[in-house]
């Protein structure tokens, strides 16, 4: 049982003038950057049921404890202490967590400031022998530990092939299969990133590109001012009938206040397909996103936990997000001509009917 312890020239034109005087705006103290996606942690709040429809359940009961647990061990479950919404997500993996462990699970909030001899302390009491680290402030402290660490929560890492665990950017493998499946004469997908934070996933999205036939024409951009650019340049080389844009995890290259607005309406005046990492964007006028199914994902962290404690070779580095749920904006999808009828409908968790 879990336990808690405390267009063309012209629309090219107006993409550039409004992306520049976003960024001028900026600047000039106007607004701040976003935060990293949905949040220091990374992680995305539960979807809003007034404005989906919901296919799946969005909250879970926790489990009767599986009689077989071992006694003596422990898993311990670092996550941020913070408020709801966000508080919810976390919760949820550590239901995973809970329900796909053999051993004891152990939850411990983590404030700012925590001393991690103190908290290495609480966990060698308790049994602990392996830690997930959920969020930055669970990774941040969990590298002050003597005790094997699995992380989550985050969507990237700078060092991930020094870890092990699973972060929350969808694998571009599910992104790119689903875009094929609504979207058949899909042969161009066009991605803004900062190699700084994406270096690594658009190696995979190179890859994942190819099984599934198509090009990735991908922008570098290590600032915003770059990125206005870059978006300048996809939309000017984009065809509406084969062409999409992708829309990463990325606190550059989608900042949520300036550059994200823009390229929405740039997407919708040029019925290019727009789809993203973050189903925040579908409720915003995306085609469709890919975000972290949390209960699914706390199981696959079980696993690998326990791994760790029966001492099974470790699969190298952080993996991308393969336990996904779907959102799909039927605004937008009506707008660049897509039917979805109700076969494809039932293939999404979330369907947004917009505005």
């Amino acid at each position: 049982m879990l336990t808690s312890t405390p267009g063309a020239a012209a629309p090219a034109a107006r993409l550039c003038r409004g992306l520049a005087a976003a960024l001028a705006l900026m600047l000039a103290g106007g607004a701040s950057p976003a935060a990293p996606h949905a949040g220091s942690e990374n992680a995305q709040p539960p979807p809003p049921e007034s404005t989906v429809t919901v296919r799946r359940p969005a909250v879970y009961m926790l489990v009767p404890a599986p009689e077989n647990r071992r006694e003596g061990h422990s898993i311990g479950v670092l996550f941020p202490d913070i408020g709801e919404p966000f508080r919810k997500v976390f919760t949820e993996i550590m239901r995973g967590i809970d329900e796909g462990a053999r051993v004891r699970v152990r939850g411990y909030p983590i404030a700012p400031g925590q001393d991690p001899g103190e908290l290495s302390q609480r966990l060698r009491a308790n049994g602990t022998r392996v830690v997930v680290a959920l969020g930055r402030q669970g990774l941040r402290v969990a590298a002050g530990l003597d005790i094997p660490v699995v992380v989550s929560g985050v969507s990237s890492i700078p060092d991930g092939e020094k870890h092990l665990g699973i972060c929350l950017t969808p694998d571009p493998a599910l992104l790119f299969g689903r875009l094929k499946s609504l979207l058949p004469a899909s042969r161009r997908v066009h991605v803004v990133y900062n190699p700084l934070h994406n270096e690594w996933l658009i190696k995979l999205a190179r890859e994942a590109a190819r099984a599934e036939d198509l090009e990735l024409v991908a922008y570098e951009a290590r600032d915003l001012a770059t990125a206005v650019s870059m978006y300048k340049a996809a939309f000017a080389d984009a065809d509406k009938r084969n062409d999409a844009v992708w829309l990463p995890i990325d606190p550059t290259t989608v900042d949520e206040r300036t550059i994200l607005p823009i390229v929405l309406a740039e997407a919708w005046n040029r019925n290019v397909a727009l789809f993203s990492s973050s189903y925040l964007h579908v409720k915003k006028g995306a085609l469709f996103a890919l975000y972290p199914d949390n209960l699914a994902l706390g199981q696959r962290l079980a696993g690998l936990a326990m791994g760790v404690l029966e001492g099974e070779p470790a699969p190298a580095g952080i993996t991308p997000l393969r336990e996904v749920r779907a959102a799909l904006n039927l605004r937008t999808a009506g707008h660049i001509g897509i039917v979805p009828g109700q076969p494809v409908q039932r293939g999404f968790d979330f369907l947004h009917a917009g505005p």
